[in-house]
């Protein structure tokens, strides 16, 4: 790999300070990342060098280096287009390379980027800049202005009068006054600060279900617009529902604009009010507007995709059922349910069709009855797509009436397995099966390892995401397939077992190499140990050093091969067995023997030494929770049965910034909205809930025709005491679950939660 170019230290500093992170800990990060370490293994094992930054420090440093060095490339083509031009002057190529904000270098180059015919060019071309050089200098001359534009006029050009020759000279003018970079950081700033976001329906709109309605007539200052209405808002606009601008008091922009223009008082100066009302109107105004439309959709981009990120991750990290032999049922009614078995490993076993739900009950109990036998069947999954409870129903009485009662049911969320089994991954891995039945097996795999199966499904397809289509699809991609490798690597692999597409996310390791891997592993068999990577093509002692301490070898030949301890390492794990005169197998199965061990005796750094110790005391230890099924109520499945004031158990399926939905199991997600989480305040529901957490919440409406339901949490909590103050937000590992129930209060929130339904980006206030 082509070694980045240095980052120069002045900047290392910047990023320091904007980060409030220490100078040593970003410069060691830029140098590691520069060398080619992925963050995984920085966050892990380089803390002694980072001084224990975690994994979103370093890719905020990551990102801040990146898009400083852009910055740098755009200055070098600034400077060289001005010093082309013979323009560059020592002091401007000094505030050019003080630049910081791409904003302000590209107001600093407008005066010198090149340039369409304008009105100012036609006033140039007709020999009036001298008139507009008087009246933006402010200098008096030899000449008043009306004699100097007295001189300048020329039928010939069609400059016959006085106004015409005025009207041509504030037009240079008002683009000298566009091009400040001054001015232009003042009206951006104002336009900002005191802007008014207005958004009306259009004259032809079309919005049967009226998903816009309360944007007809709608305003909310620029400022303090959250992210899910203004990207409602500009999804109006993309269907042709809506149009919005920006409103600001003109007087209080030319009332900051004229002191920066109108030094002193002179025959110049109304003229040069004129080219200031000019300018706002017809340059600065429609320019402004456009780099804040751009900012709003950045600034809503960067939320939308980081409540997006943080929904994948608590999906991916949801409790694993373990290693333990499934069945998968991909419900149906008319087509019957799709039937695949799956052992501990996640092998495809078998595969069958029921039809319970069209008369032929006896028959699909015989053959439930037959597959469960023959298979050892530990757990049912069942996905929560069309007859989803019906199939529940009829599962959990086939289960109580034959005394199966070491089985257990869950339902599983499908979102994206139909997108899985027409893949390619799903064709590579089952050439053979249908397209239905490689469902039922995804369905099956979720149940034991989230992880592992959610990996093959393009995230934006598993439906936790908030107006995923709108925003910057690079940046949403970089994003969360940075949130699938952290997560990955956060749980680790088991290397004998693992596909390659679940590979492919460990550190260093590229689907090139993962492929390998598992091509090695078919022609020679289950791996021995890590070491045995290096005989993989592609694997080199950079890969190596990066991925080796994500990967696992269970029952392999070095027993810290099924640890997260690094090869590096393991030396050191050695001098402490020795140290403890024990041998490494028995420290390893015996951990309280670390109870005697004097930690200064060894020259590791604490981080690493403290990360060893906590492994060898819970080696393979698992960071996600334990698994527990929510349990549905057997009285509730479908929409007409939920009546307000019922208090159900369901299951978080997605959290957005204005509030949360939850499964009830009756196939339309119930929103609680930011009002209904809690009785003190909270800056965004996230706070509080995420994805795949069990809750307990309190009907407050159920519309069946437009199926939209409100709940509440809020309505089974005590009230809050004392005063109240905002909450901090946890860590996202820690985030707390909701109080227990206790008293009740109702208010009704009637919101779309349209969300799992073909209109998952329906705006919701």
């Amino acid at each position: 790999m082509s070694q980045a170019t240095p980052l120069p230290s002045h900047l290392v500093s910047h990023i320091s300070q904007t980060l409030n992170l220490p100078p040593n800990g970003v410069r060691a990060v830029i140098a590691l990342l520069d060398d080619g370490a992925t963050v995984p293994f920085l966050a892990r094992y380089r803390k002694e060098a980072t001084g224990n930054l975690d994994e979103v420090q370093i890719r905020d440093i990551a990102e801040q280096s990146s898009s400083l060095r852009d910055l740098l490339d755009r200055k070098a083509t600034v400077l060289a287009s001005i010093a082309e031009q013979g323009k560059l002057t020592d002091d401007l190529k000094l505030r050019i390379e003080a630049v910081l904000d791409r904003s302000e270098l590209e107001d600093l180059y407008l005066p010198y980027k090149p340039k369409r015919r304008t009105k100012a060019t036609i006033a140039r071309e007709k020999g009036l800049e001298p008139l507009a050089t008087y009246i933006y200098s402010q200098t008096p001359g030899p000449l008043d202005i009306a004699s100097l534009a007295q001189s300048l006029l020329d039928p010939a050009k069609e400059v016959s009068t006085l106004e015409e020759a005025f009207e041509g000279a504030r037009h240079i003018v008002a683009e000298w006054i566009s091009e400040d970079a001054a001015v232009r950081k003042e009206a951006r700033s104002l336009l900002f600060d005191e802007g008014i976001i207005v958004s009306r329906k259009t004259m032809d709109a079309k919005d049967d279900q009226e998903k816009f309605k309360m944007y007809y007539e709608y305003r909310e200052p620029v400022k303090t617009i959250p992210s899910h209405r203004m990207l409602a808002i500009r999804r109006g606009e993309s269907e042709a529902v809506l149009y919005w601008l920006i409103e600001l008091e003109e007087t209080r922009v030319l009332d900051r604009i004229r002191p920066r223009v109108l030094r002193q008082a002179g025959d110049w100066t109304p003229q040069l009010n004129l080219a200031i009302e000019d300018c706002w109107k017809r340059l600065l105004n429609s320019s402004i507007q456009g780099e804040i439309r751009l900012e709003l959709k950045r600034r809503s981009d960067l939320a939308a995709i980081e409540t997006f990120r943080d929904n994948l991750e608590h999906l991916l990290l949801a409790a694993p059922a373990g290693p333990i032999s499934v069945l998968g049922i991909d419900p149906g009614l008319r087509t019957g349910c799709k039937l695949a078995i799956v052992d501990q490993t996640g092998k495809f076993l078998a595969d069958d069709v029921i039809y319970p739900h069209t008369g032929r009950t006896n028959e699909a109990n015989h053959k439930l009855a037959a597959i469960l036998a023959k298979h050892n069947v530990r757990a049912i999954a069942i996905g929560n797509g069309t007859a989803s409870r019906e199939t529940d129903a009829f599962v959990r009485e086939f289960l109580h009436g034959n005394g199966l009662t070491h089985i257990f049911r869950v339902t599983v969320s499908e979102a994206g397995a139909s997108v899985y089994s027409a893949s390619e991954v799903a064709r590579q891995e089952f050439p053979n099966l249908d397209l239905t039945v490689r469902g039922a097996i995804s369905i099956a795999r979720r149940l034991q390892d989230p992880l592992s199966e959610l990996v093959k499904v393009d995230p934006k397809s598993i439906g936790v995401g908030q107006y995923q289509h709108d925003v910057d699809q690079r940046q949403l991609q970089q994003s969360l397939e940075s949130t699938i490798e952290s997560c990955v690597n956060r749980v680790g692999v088991d290397l004998n077992t693992a596909s390659w597409t679940l590979l492919r996310y460990v550190a260093g390791i590229s689907q090139r190499i993962a492929l390998n891997i598992v091509s090695y592993r078919d022609e020679n068999g289950l791996f021995r140990s890590r070491a045995q990577l290096h005989q993989v093509a592609g694997v080199g002692p950079k890969t190596f050093e990066q991925a080796a301490g994500f990967l696992r070898v269970r029952d392999g030949e070095h027993p810290l091969d099924n640890t997260a301890v690094h090869p590096e390492s393991y030396g050191l794990v050695e001098q402490i067995a020795h140290s403890l005169a024990q041998p490494l197998p028995e420290l390893i199965r015996n951990p309280q023997l670390l109870a005697n061990l004097d930690q200064s005796a060894f020259s590791a750094g604490n981080f690493t030494l403290q990360d060893i110790l906590g492994e060898l005391k819970k080696p393979s230890r698992d960071p996600r929770d334990r698994f527990v099924a929510p349990a549905f109520s057997d009285s509730v499945r479908e929409l007409t049965d939920l009546q307000p004031g019922m208090v159900l158990e369901g299951v978080v399926t997605n959290v957005t910034k204005f509030g949360a939905f939850i499964d009830l199991g009756v196939h339309q997600d119930g929103l609680v909205h930011i009002s209904e989480i809690a009785n003190h305040y909270i800056k965004e529901p996230a706070e509080v809930l995420k994805v795949g957490q069990i809750v307990k919440v309190k009907v407050l409406s159920a519309d069946t025709k437009t199926k939209r339901i409100a709940l509440s949490i809020k309505a089974l909590q005590a009230p809050a005491s004392g005063s109240r103050k905002p909450a901090s937000r946890p860590g996202k590992a820690n985030r707390p679950s909701p109080p227990e129930p206790a008293s009740i209060s109702e208010k009704l929130a009637v919101l779309s939660t349209r969300w799992r339904t073909g209109q998952s980006n329906s705006p919701v206030n």
